[in-house]
């Protein structure tokens, strides 16, 4: 999924969920993206950016931590970093691996003034 539309499904989240922060501007919007999504934190953030203009969260700031997904081959059991969401293992080359974390994006927290 592109940076873009993650932004997009950030931003409506927020605006649809946030009715108790009715007339408050959203000022921060914290949260994690799993690295093994491909999604570039950079591009996100400026996509956030772009498409809060005119709403309650223009000027928000997204920050998301990257987090790193380790995971485990099974047919050598050998636990690795995967590459590009690939979980080819890099010891016995199987593709028949598991993430051993979460993946995705959370939203953890929404500061608001």
């Amino acid at each position: 999924m592109s940076e873009a539309v993650l932004a997009q499904r950030v931003l409506q989240t927020i605006l649809e969920r946030g009715g108790y922060w009715t007339g408050s501007r959203i000022r921060v919007v914290r949260g994690w993206v799993a690295e093994t999504d491909s999604v570039c934190p950079e591009r996100l953030s400026s996509h956030f950016a772009a498409q809060a203009r005119g709403t309650r969260a223009e000027g928000a700031r997204l920050a998301l931590n990257l987090i790193h997904v380790e995971a485990r081959c099974r047919a050598c059991g050998r636990t690795y970093a995967p590459v590009h969401s690939l979980l080819r293992c890099p010891v016995c080359g199987s593709g028949n691996g598991e993430q051993l974390g979460q993946t995705g994006l959370s939203v953890t927290s929404v500061e608001v003034y």
